[in-house]
């Protein structure tokens, strides 16, 4: 599915497209957050883009560790620690790894996951990013399971944290800055999920 230099794509593409959307995070994030998803996100990419060139010749584990430690040191808010402990999470189950198959992605969304409930203390259905990673994970899964190829199990993925997304507009933030809401937070979708199905998009494009 990718060896280093296409995982080193897929960041950069990834850190491309969350500057190129960050007003659009920021804006969903104004109505039921802090305002700062967006931007937090992009100065977040943006480091880790600095430390691109330090990637070469090193493992896909040290990549995704570096991406991890550089968003938590550099992103605001809630997203930093929970962005960033997934990438490290993600790192540590790929230590030494120079290839990474679909079973090793479906480790790396648990290792992810796993992280993003650790450190955020949330479950499904709280309106968070949990609700766009989660489903993309089972899709994912489901699909390895039923025999198909690694590409369309992550198209499949894609339209689980799509459907993800859509389904955090109707439902009402428990965890966070948009739990003060209640229920004015309906009809709103999660910003985190948002910005994990951009990074979703981007691997199932590039894989």
């Amino acid at each position: 599915m990718a060896d280093v230099k296409k995982v080193i794509e897929m960041i950069h593409k990834i850190a491309e497209d969350i500057e190129e959307q960050k007003l659009y995070l920021t804006e969903l994030d104004n109505v039921i957050g802090d305002g700062d998803h967006g931007i937090n996100m992009a100065r977040g990419f943006k480091a880790v883009l600095e430390v691109e060139p330090t990637f070469e010749g090193k493992d896909i584990g040290a990549i995704l560790k570096t991406t991890g430690m550089k968003l938590v040191s550099t992103v605001g808010g809630s997203a930093g620690p929970l962005y960033g402990t997934a990438f490290m999470k993600a790192g540590a189950l790929m230590n030494g790894k120079t290839e990474a198959d679909i079973n090793d992605f479906i480790g790396i969304m648990d290792a992810a996951i796993g992280g993003v409930q650790l450190r955020g203390k949330a479950v499904a259905g709280e309106k968070t990013m949990l609700d766009a990673m989660m489903p993309a994970r089972d899709a994912i899964k489901a699909a390895v399971e039923a025999g198909d190829d690694a590409k369309t199990a992550l198209a499949k993925g894609l339209k689980a944290a799509e459907d993800g997304v859509e389904y955090t507009k109707t439902i009402i933030a428990t965890k966070g800055r948009a739990s003060y809401l209640g229920e004015r937070s309906l009809g709103h979708q999660d910003p985190g999920a948002t910005s994990f199905t951009l990074m979703m998009k981007d691997v199932a494009e590039l894989a």
